[in-house]
């Protein structure tokens, strides 16, 4: 018999979080379980400071909810065993792992450590999947909006396929990676991958590995493409084929990134939306 602390997002999947995370009462019938509503613990470090090291922790989301335990703990020094339960929409931090489609709890312990870092705006957040501004952030920030006025969700693609056509402006940027500069024209995407997908099961960073011993982030710039030809591209970015076409798609990897685009973009961090962004700078995690 074990012990379980439940955390879930009573918002996640379109507000049945609470009721999806009950499922869990069934499969661990067995063991002694207790419930908490993540929204309204206050304080979630003095929170975990208080669970026995031997217990353990099941997170009920997305990659949203998973963003903000990551950003309220120091998962570094936390002893406890963290699994992840999926009751959310947004699942590319478990499709990384293969385990998107698992109806069980899975084991995530290991990939909380050494995260890498952003800082926008003065604050500094971490990061599980990515962090990009550009239309991938226009697509965030547009189905937030959506989920504000409409109450629904809204599909990435066809968003994405709304920014390329009329409603997203490509920026210039410069990228800097480890200390070399580069200049883009017309860069309608720039994420930083952690993990290998964003925007719900696009495979930006198909060569990308979360756990590689030197810590590495990939820097994905698509630049200078019409956007006829990147709407016909956009299709292969599942399969990560689209990194075959290097006049248009530039795959760096780094330990320190800066980002500096013309004029203000909206960006997302793992899917949280920061509006009106000119600059951001990421580090990953010391080597040890």
């Amino acid at each position: 018999m074990e012990n379980y602390h439940i955390l879930y997002n009573p918002y996640a999947n379109g507000g049945k979080g609470k009721e999806k995370a009950k499922e869990l009462s069934r499969m661990l019938e067995r063991n002694i379980i207790a419930y908490h509503d993540m929204t309204k613990i206050e304080d979630m470090q003095d929170f975990i400071n208080s669970i026995d090291k031997d217990e353990s922790i099941i997170i009920c989301g997305g990659d949203g909810t998973l963003n903000r335990f990551v950003n309220r703990v120091d998962t570094d020094k936390t002893e406890n065993e963290i699994y992840c339960y999926c009751t959310g929409s947004g699942n590319d931090f478990l499709r990384d792992l293969g385990a998107e489609d698992s109806t069980m709890p899975v084991r995530i312990t290991k990939y909380l450590k050494n995260l890498p870092e952003v800082t926008v705006k003065g604050k500094t957040y971490k990061f599980l999947n990515n962090a990009s501004f550009g239309l991938d952030g226009y697509c965030c920030e547009e189905a937030d909006r959506q989920r504000r006025e409409k109450g629904k969700s809204s599909n990435y693609a066809l968003l994405a396929i709304k920014g390329l056509l009329y409603a997203y402006k490509p920026r210039n940027a410069t990228i800097i990676v480890d200390g070399v500069k580069k200049e883009y024209k017309k860069v309608w995407l720039a994420p930083t991958m952690n993990g290998r997908f964003f925007g719900g099961g696009l495979m930006s960073a198909p060569g990308q590995d979360r756990l590689n011993e030197k810590h590495t982030v990939s820097v994905v710039a698509m630049y200078n493409v019409s956007k006829i030809r990147a709407l016909c591209i956009l299709p292969s970015m599942f399969k990560g084929k689209h990194v075959k076409h290097t006049d248009i798609i530039d795959v760096t990897e780094g330990r320190e990134i800066t980002i500096i685009y013309d004029r203000p973009a909206p960006m997302q961090i793992d899917g949280e939306t920061i509006p009106d962004v000119i600059r951001c700078d990421i580090k990953s995690a010391p080597i040890k």
